[in-house]
C-alpha cells in the first residue's frame, strides 16, 4: 500500500519530500474537513454524529484511498455491521469485559464473512456497548456518519486531489 498517491511503502518513502508533504497535507486537510463537517452538523442539530472510530476511518479514506479497506462497502458496511453486533451482544450479555471482547471478535468475523472488513469498525462494538446503545445508534450516528465520510471523501478526491475514489 502506498501513502495517498505516490512513492513506495506505507509512508511514501520513495517519493520526493515535497510530494510526501503535499500528500500528507491533503490527507490531513481531508480528514479535518470531514470531522469538522460532522461536528458542525452535530452542533447545529443536536444529533450525535461524531464517534471516535470515524477519525480512524478518515485515515483510510483520505490517506490511503486505494486500499480495499477504504472502499465505501467496507466503510459503511463494516461500521453498521459491527455496531449491530455490539447492540445484539449488549442485549443478550450486557457490557461485561468478556461480552465486549466477544462483541469485537464476532464483529471481526462478520466483517470478514461479508467482505466488509474495515479496521476502525472493530471499535464500534466497544463504543456501542459502553454507551448502552440501542438499535437507533446503528443508524444515527453510525450509518449516517459513515455514508457522510464516504461522500465527502468522494468529492474531496474528485475535486481536490483529482485522484480516483472509490477504487473499483
Amino acid at each position: 500500500m502506498t501513502f495517498l498517491f505516490s512513492g513506495s511503502g506505507a509512508s511514501g518513502q520513495g517519493a520526493p519530500l515535497a510530494r510526501r508533504a503535499l500528500d500528507a497535507g491533503l490527507a490531513g486537510f481531508g480528514a479535518f474537513l470531514a470531522i469538522l463537517l460532522l461536528g458542525l452538523v452535530q452542533d447545529g442539530s443536536g444529533m450525535l454524529l461524531l464517534i471516535a472510530p470515524f477519525g480512524a476511518s478518515c485515515v483510510l479514506v483520505f490517506a490511503i484511498p486505494q486500499s480495499p479497506l477504504a472502499r465505501p462497502r467496507n466503510v459503511v458496511g463494516g461500521h453498521v455491521l459491527s455496531t449491530a453486533v455490539g447492540v445484539v451482544v449488549l442485549a443478550f450479555c450486557g457490557a461485561a469485559p468478556w461480552a465486549v471482547a466477544m462483541g469485537v471478535g464476532v464483529a471481526v468475523a462478520v466483517m470478514l464473512l461479508t467482505d466488509t472488513l474495515h479496521p476502525p469498525a472493530g471499535a464500534d462494538p466497544i463504543v456501542a456497548m459502553l454507551m448502552g446503545a440501542s438499535w437507533t445508534f446503528a443508524l444515527m450516528p453510525v450509518a449516517v456518519g459513515a455514508m457522510a465520510i464516504v461522500l465527502l471523501a468522494t468529492g474531496f478526491h474528485r475535486y481536490v486531489t483529482r485522484r480516483p475514489y472509490p477504487i473499483r
